[in-house]
């Protein structure tokens, strides 16, 4: 990252907060803290933050209608969304994705941790170097530049991470990539086997370009192996 980067923590506990600010400052991160949802969102409404780190666990709204509120307001809702969470269920990984949060950190965590997180995360919001400006498959064009997609012509909002995984595939057009190639171009940071993760992904990204998710004309399922975009009429360029 080049700069200071701007961070939005919303954290109820306060010496936690505290102690991820002071590390977090000294690490060329700049930390807001909202001890709330509401306080979080109003935060947002009022500034331009780079990240915002999301407890779940929150008095009043939760975590998890946070991020869904975030994700329904046009004005802030492709700021990437790193969730803290002391559950250990995959169902609560699953739902935060769901919901559009780009990763996960389970607490207790390392603050090391957290920032190779977040440096993840805003890494997947900077177009790789060399890359072809457009690639377009059919009525799918995706503007490596401006970061912008559109089906039809219609503009399709995306977040971060949906964004890289769809310039990966896109690529690759025509080549089945496995969910393990997927997170380890995504550069993901889990010690975790939580491959499936892609799977909510790619739910999410289906969801937004295709006309019918369940019968998906780009990108397609390989039973037992992963993922592949099909070239359609022009070829991806």
């Amino acid at each position: 990252m080049t700069g200071r980067t701007a961070a939005l923590l919303v954290e109820d506990d306060a010496r936690l907060a505290s102690l991820v600010a002071e590390y977090l400052g000294r690490h060329d991160v700049d930390v807001t803290v909202a001890g709330d949802g509401e306080r979080g969102l109003a935060a947002l409404r009022r500034r331009r933050f780079d990240v915002v780190l999301l407890d779940v666990m929150l008095p009043g709204i939760d975590g998890f209608e946070v991020c869904r509120r975030i994700r329904a307001d046009p004005t802030v809702g492709a700021v990437p969304v790193l969730m803290l969470t002391a559950r250990g269920e995959d169902v609560d990984r699953i739902v935060g994705l769901e919901l559009g949060a780009d990763d996960y950190l389970g607490k207790p965590f390392n603050p090391r941790e957290l920032l190779a997180r977040i440096r993840a995360v805003l890494r997947r919001g900077t177009a790789a170097p060399g890359a072809r400006p457009r690639l377009r498959t059919g009525a799918l064009e995706i503007d490596l530049d401006a970061r912008a997609v559109t089906v039809d012509g219609r503009p399709v909002s995306l977040t971060a991470y949906e964004f890289e995984l769809l310039a990966i595939l896109a690529r690759a057009a025509g080549r089945v990539l496995s969910r393990e190639q997927l997170l380890d171009a995504l550069k993901s940071q889990s010690h975790e086997a939580f491959d499936r993760s892609i799977d909510v992904h790619v739910s999410r990204l289906r969801a937004k370009i295709e006309r019918d998710p369940r019968e998906p004309r780009y990108i397609r399922t390989v039973r037992g192996t992963g993922y592949v975009l099909v070239r359609q009429g022009e070829p991806v360029a």
